[in-house]
């Protein structure tokens, strides 16, 4: 049975960082609510944008979310995933949204007008690794460079 072993900061902010696509989690009068979403990461924040009636600006604002990234691999039996949890709030101030470097943000999948900037500053960021083997030599990515876990 394979164990999971817990990511540094370092290499949960380097996933992070790597990453394109994650889930936003937040609970909603219809309860919990799961939102895939491109996004950013900038500092000590996740940002992404929305449309002004989205869930996520509804009812995400001013509120305790959790943000995930992950990546499974099946052939190899290995994943890992990274988790950041903190206070969401609106981004309406142009010299902040231009301090975050909104404008150059990746453009979301989903189609619709999306010009609410989110953020999601951490106060907790953790992350896990779980394989098969006990091997380090091959990276969750696929890229077999050796790991860095």
């Amino acid at each position: 049975m394979p164990l999971p072993v817990d990511l540094s900061d370092a290499r949960c902010l380097e996933l992070l960082r790597d990453g394109v696509i994650g889930r936003v989690a937040l609970c909603s009068p219809l309860g919990p609510r799961i939102v895939p979403l491109t996004y950013a990461l900038r500092g000590d924040s996740v940002v992404w944008r929305t449309s002004p009636y989205s869930e996520l600006a509804l009812h995400g604002r001013d509120q305790e979310l959790a943000f995930e990234v992950d990546h499974i691999d099946y052939e190899r039996r290995q994943a890992w995933s990274v988790v950041a949890v903190g206070r969401c709030e609106a981004v309406d101030d142009p010299e902040t949204a231009e301090q975050l470097g909104l404008a150059s943000m990746p453009a979301p999948w989903a189609g619709g007008h999306r010009p609410l900037c989110m953020r999601l500053r951490w106060r907790s960021l953790t992350g896990r690794l779980v394989r098969t083997d006990q091997e380090a030599t091959t990276r969750v990515d696929g890229s077999g460079a050796p790991a860095r876990w």
